[in-house]
């Protein structure tokens, strides 16, 4: 067997061999044990690497959902100071509109000006539909604590203890927030 040609793959593998250190080849099992640890590590930190990845791209996309969210509120309740103000106004014309007794809307003299303020009216109501701005109903329903405040309580058979009777000030919601809440007296049964 001493005459035996040597392998040529033994050969080539001698020669790939020719450039690597000589206290690599010599460490055995040993070299192969720290290699294989070494691509263990290095697969786990590709798995972390990715799962960072991931909740990055998760975090990312939850940012853009709120702040979509927040821009989409934002045009919706934009209005919802000046809208506060205006309520005010409202109510005057209101109060103008209801103060005007039933012959002075027939007179002559005061018929443009009673027609002004009415168109007035209609107009802001107009408006406030427009941007989503709507009354509250009251009178006749139940106290809704969440819509309705209440400033006192009537004594009355007429209604059941707990229902709107009077409404003393106007309720407003802009979409679904409550823009300012109904004022309005409950009943109670009588003493």
């Amino acid at each position: 067997m001493e005459n035996e040609k040597a392998d040529p793959q033994d050969a080539a593998v001698a020669e790939e061999l020719k450039g690597v250190p000589k206290e690599f080849l010599d460490q055995g099992t040993d070299g192969e044990d720290d290699l294989s640890e070494a691509l263990a590590a290095l697969r786990g930190d590709l798995e972390a690497a990715k799962q960072e990845v991931l909740y990055a791209k998760a975090e990312t996309q939850n940012v853009r959902r709120r702040m979509e969210k927040d821009v989409s509120d934002a045009r919706a309740y934009a209005a919802t100071g000046f809208a506060r103000d205006i309520l005010s106004v409202a109510d005057n014309l209101v109060r103008a509109i209801d103060s005007i007794p039933p012959e002075m809307h027939d007179d002559p003299r005061l018929k443009a000006l009673v027609t002004g303020i009415e168109a007035t009216h209609r107009e802001v109501e107009k408006v406030f539909a427009q941007h989503g701005i709507s009354r509250i109903a009251a009178k006749g329903l139940p106290l809704d604590p969440n819509q309705h405040q209440a400033m006192l309580e009537i004594p009355t058979d007429e209604a059941e203890p707990g229902t709107v009777v009077q409404e003393m000030q106007s309720g407003w919601m802009i979409r679904d927030r409550l823009l300012r809440p109904a004022m309005v007296g409950v009943a109670k049964k009588p003493d």
